[in-house]
Order: C-alpha cells, then sequence, then structure tokens
C-alpha cells in the first residue's frame, strides 16, 4: 500500500520567495510547523493509501487525461487561514488564482477519479499551497495581521507544463514525497 496524491510542483524561483516570505512571518514567534521547500506544491487530488494495482489504474487514467489540457500560468496572489477568518486559525496559505485552466483540470481529474472509485471531494476546488500549520495559539493575533496586510500581494507566477503522481511516506521529520510518474500538459 502506498499514499497518494496528484500534484503541480513548484517552480525553484517560487519555492525560493515563500520560503523568504516563511522567514518574515517567523518574526511573528507563532509556533507554526512551516512547509519545507521540496514538499510546496497544488495539490490537485489527495487520493490516500491504494495498492499496486489502483496505481497502475490512475497512472492509465492520467496518461489519457492530461495531454488534453494546454500548459497554463500559476499565479500565487494573497494569503489567508482555515478556518477563513477564524480568530483560531490551524492552517496558513497562499491563494492560486482560479486560471481556467487550472480549474478545469482539477475538474477533470476529479471526475476521472471518481470513475476509478475514489471519493469526490464534499467542497468545490479552492487552489492554495499550505504554507504552515498552527501549533499553538499564542501570538497567534501578531502573524493574523501581517496576513491581513499579505492579503493581496502577489508572489509571483510560473508556466505549468506538467502533473506529478505522488508517492507520500510520513517520517518523523515530516512527509517526503516521491514522483510516481510525470504526465505533461500539450
Amino acid at each position: 500500500m502506498m499514499r497518494t496524491f496528484i500534484a503541480i510542483e513548484l517552480a525553484d524561483q517560487l519555492k525560493s520567495a515563500l520560503s523568504s516570505y516563511i522567514r518574515e512571518l517567523e518574526q511573528t514567534k507563532t509556533k507554526i510547523r512551516w512547509v519545507k521547500p521540496a514538499g510546496m506544491h497544488l495539490t490537485l487530488k489527495f487520493l490516500g493509501e491504494i495498492d499496486q494495482r489502483k496505481a497502475t489504474q490512475v497512472i492509465q487514467e492520467l496518461e489519457e487525461t492530461i495531454p488534453n489540457y494546454p500548459a497554463f500560468y500559476l499565479t500565487l496572489y494573497g494569503t489567508g487561514t482555515f478556518p477563513p477568518g477564524s480568530r483560531h486559525p490551524k492552517v496558513i496559505w497562499i491563494g492560486i488564482q482560479k486560471e481556467p485552466t487550472l480549474m478545469a483540470l482539477a475538474c477533470g481529474i476529479e471526475d476521472k477519479m471518481a470513475q476509478l472509485g475514489f471519493t469526490r471531494e464534499k467542497r468545490d476546488f479552492t487552489p492554495h499551497l499550505t504554507l504552515g500549520r498552527v501549533k499553538s495559539q499564542a501570538g497567534i493575533h501578531s502573524l493574523i495581521q501581517r496576513l491581513k496586510k499579505d492579503e493581496h500581494k502577489s508572489f509571483g507566477q510560473m508556466r505549468v507544463s506538467k502533473v506529478i503522481f505522488y508517492q507520500s511516506t510520513l517520517k518523523p521529520t515530516g512527509a517526503e514525497y516521491t514522483p510516481l510518474r510525470e504526465f505533461s500538459l500539450r
């Protein structure tokens, strides 16, 4: 069995920009478990634990589906928390503009995975990058103020030309992601 998901990896320059932003946010002294640059990606669909047979089916579906979509630009814009507007957030995120091709791609993957028996997401796809998970509410007020100040900030853009099927291995140091297969957009 393997834990898997489908995602877009961030370009190095965006990982670098977000790492710099995390260093700025660390100045608030809030206890957050920040995402490491190697773990920065946009999840399109989390599949969970699957066996090799199911992984082969996923690969076959993605080989047929992904090339139907053109390459596009991903724009990182804005900040926020989950739950939204909460004074006790659990997750800190960077927003991603809802580019039409991105939204269609996510919807297409969701449909194909549902055909393979994966549960459909209950909520609509909201593109975002998780930056960190709140470990303690101490100092959270100053962090929330900083995020509010940056809710209209641009963090950069990248051209998306591929989608990756990943395996996620949970370790004491955090999750490690191994690409199982890459699929090119047209």
